[in-house]
């Protein structure tokens, strides 16, 4: 979950890179629950792990460099 657009692709590239993802994540803007101002919205930067290689810490240490964090579903 990231605060901004420019950041969820910053991210988002940067997970391919590090992590050598096979498939590309995902970008998703996230409203918050009522508002419909484009500035009061969140966007998450979806993968799949299936195989659970990724590290939770070290996604989460990652997320946090774009003030972001992780969640799972």
């Amino acid at each position: 979950m990231l605060p901004d657009r420019e950041a969820a692709e910053e991210a988002a590239e940067a997970l391919g890179e590090r992590f050598g993802l096979a498939e590309e994540p995902r970008l998703v803007r996230d409203a918050l629950a009522g508002e419909d101002d484009a500035e009061d919205a969140q966007w998450l930067v979806l993968l799949r792990d299936e195989d659970e290689r990724l590290d939770p810490a070290e996604l989460d240490e990652f997320a946090g460099k774009w003030d972001g964090w992780r969640e799972e579903p």
